[in-house]
């Protein structure tokens, strides 16, 4: 089929919009609310407005929701066009908060580079338009700020597509409409996970993670407290693009010496507690397929979910608590680490407990609430004292002149704390909790020597993947991985319905796992490098010494000098925990989660 973009002829297929069509062929159209990786194109900012020319008609339409069609005549540029598009920027500023100056987004903000891009002076702004509705600050780890929303909907999209939950609806009506919460404080929210997504795509600054940065930096400069960090597996390959610098980055050294440049006493890996926490939760998973043994119903599996991801975990205790004991009740491996930091490590290194604060390192904004939990705390005090995600803590390098060109790299301190495997690397991505159980339950039980072997069947990026493992002593395993609610909700199905067919199922929230987590980098290529993330992690597990959780030698010298053994008494009270029924009564839909619920079905 053919068509004539700006009098040139072009070539496309049937359903390709004008937009899709015009960048395919290097042609440079404005936008706002359109969101290629979401396929999210709902015309609502008009930045993108063209000119067309049908039957010797002229109209102006918007070019990411306009299907092109054979000899359709295509204008991109020209004055008019210009001073239409320049408009719908000066709207949009009308009803904006103009303290961008204040903004976490100020300078990565996209309605700044689009209103440079069609020439608007937003030097002229009187700065008198603020916050009329304030921030709503009330939810663990993200806040909203309605007068920032441009309503491109793009939130309510990724939760719609990743989750299917709707926790994000659009609420009020012409200049008041915005984004909302079921009419609540996002707080309060009895569907919303907390994982980020929303934050991602987020144009500007009005859903932004809740910054701690000011506190970590009183943290590191209080001498007399002492900080121990602890980095997530996936912040080593994440973190280079928060700081401008390629997908795929290893950068654990500049990670480890940034870190003791702002002031951190002690750098420790989050790959050591993940070892601990395979033991722990391989413990757990082979005492229930025990059980099952003796009951003689492997093949009517009491199907175990994995626990690491604190999103899935408000997910059940919000919508599905009636299914809680199907859920591991080891903790995720922030929470081992954090146990272990305020027990086991002052009395190996001889440090007074009361002095140690945890700061964590993560991908992931719903860590900062899963820190918060007080079944997390021991005497009230929280095992980890602060949560920073990956953009937070680029920020804080970038305040203090850090850069991967200017900081030499350094090792960790030492391999307590710290040494790990080639499996607690995979916890990174999707399918690596999984197969690093795998490596370790097989070597238990009399299975295939998967320790030294890529089980690629739980490897990739594809949102629902399962796989059968044989053992000497269970036989066949049925083992499931999804990410997204939408995609963990099929399983529950399942097992509420007792036709599951799984023994045993990781579940992450976000796409990709912890490498597409809600802290790491923001922007229109949001999911596109995540292939290339995940290529990084399997390489780094390929290149590592030890592949078992088993056969790390510092985990194995915590349980012989302080634990006993996984599973036993003190394991327990510090490596366990449980989870609280949140659900709360129902209550008559809105009409757009009636939508949302619709559009979910016809998806399945």
């Amino acid at each position: 089929m053919k068509a004539f973009l700006n009098d040139v002829p072009v070539r496309f297929t049937e359903g390709e919009t004008i937009l899709e069509v015009a960048r395919r062929e290097g042609v440079f159209i404005p936008t706002l609310c359109e969101f290629a990786a979401l396929h999210h194109r709902p015309g609502t900012c008009r930045m993108c407005l063209v000119e067309i020319v049908e039957k010797d008609r002229t109209r102006t339409v918007t070019a990411c929701d306009t299907r092109m069609k054979e000899g359709l005549r295509v204008r991109t540029t020209g004055a008019q066009l210009r001073g239409m598009r320049k408009l719908q920027a000066e709207l949009l500023f009308a009803d904006h908060c103009e303290r961008c100056s204040e903004c976490s987004r100020h300078g990565d903000c996209e309605l700044q580079t689009v209103a440079k891009t069609v020439g608007l002076d937003v030097s002229s702004l009187s700065g008198r338009f603020v916050n009329r509705h304030g921030t709503d600050a009330t939810a663990p780890a993200l806040t909203f700020t309605p007068d920032k929303c441009i309503r491109c909907l793009r939130c309510l999209e990724v939760c719609r597509q990743i989750h299917g939950v709707g926790a994000i609806t659009l609420e009020g009506f012409g200049t008041e409409a915005a984004v909302g919460f079921d009419g609540t404080p996002w707080g309060a929210s009895d569907r919303c996970i907390q994982c980020g997504q929303c934050s991602l795509v987020c144009p500007t600054g009005a859903i932004a993670v809740k910054d701690q940065c000011e506190r970590a930096l009183e943290l590191f400069e209080d001498p007399s407290v002492t900080t121990v960090v602890q980095m997530a597996p996936a912040v080593r390959f994440t973190i280079g693009e928060a700081m401008g610098l390629p997908a795929g980055e290893n950068l654990e050294g500049f990670l480890v010496a940034g870190l003791k440049k702002l002031g951190a006493d002690l750098v420790c890996d989050t790959r050591w507690s993940a070892d601990v926490t395979i033991l722990e939760e391989g413990t757990e998973l082979i005492e229930r397929l025990e059980k099952m043994k003796r009951e003689n119903r492997l093949d009517r599996p009491d199907t175990m979910f994995t626990s690491c991801c604190p999103g899935w975990i408000n997910h059940v205790e919000k919508s599905a608590a009636d299914l809680i004991g199907h859920i591991s009740t080891t903790r995720s491996p922030q929470g081992i680490f954090g146990a272990l930091a305020k027990t086991w490590l002052p009395r190996a290194l001889k440090i007074d407990r009361e002095r140690i604060r945890v700061i964590s390192i993560m991908p992931c904004t719903a860590k900062k609430d899963e820190a918060a939990r007080p079944a997390l705390s021991r005497d009230g005090i929280p095992d980890v004292d602060l949560v920073l995600t990956v953009r937070e803590l680029a920020t804080l390098f970038q305040r203090n002149g850090l850069t991967p060109d200017t900081v030499k790299p350094a090792h960790f301190d030492s391999p307590f704390m710290t040494e790990a495997t080639g499996a607690a690397q995979l916890f990174a991505t999707t399918g690596g909790v999984m197969e690093a159980a795998l490596r370790t339950v097989c070597a238990l039980t009399g299975g295939p020597r998967t320790a030294h072997l890529a089980f690629e069947p739980v490897r990739g990026l594809k949102n629902a993947k399962e796989a059968t493992v044989e053992t000497d002593e269970f036989g066949k395993l049925r083992v499931a991985v999804v990410y997204g609610i939408r995609e963990a909700d099929r399983i529950l199905k399942l097992v509420r319905e007792g036709r599951s067919p799984y023994h045993f199922v990781e579940v992450m929230a976000c796409p990709g796992g912890c490498i597409g987590g809600g802290g790491t980098n923001r922007g229109p290529a949001w999911s596109r490098t995540l292939p290339v993330r995940q290529e990084a992690v399997y390489d780094e597990d390929a290149a590592m010494t030890v592949k078992s959780s088993h056969e790390n030698p510092d985990v194995a010298r915590l349980y012989r000098e302080y634990l006993g053994t996984p599973g036993s008494r003190l394991a327990h009270d510090l490596l366990h925990t449980h989870y609280d029924d949140r659900r709360t009564p129902a209550k008559a839909p809105l009409f757009r989660q009636l939508v949302v619920k619709l559009h979910a079905a016809e998806c399945e």
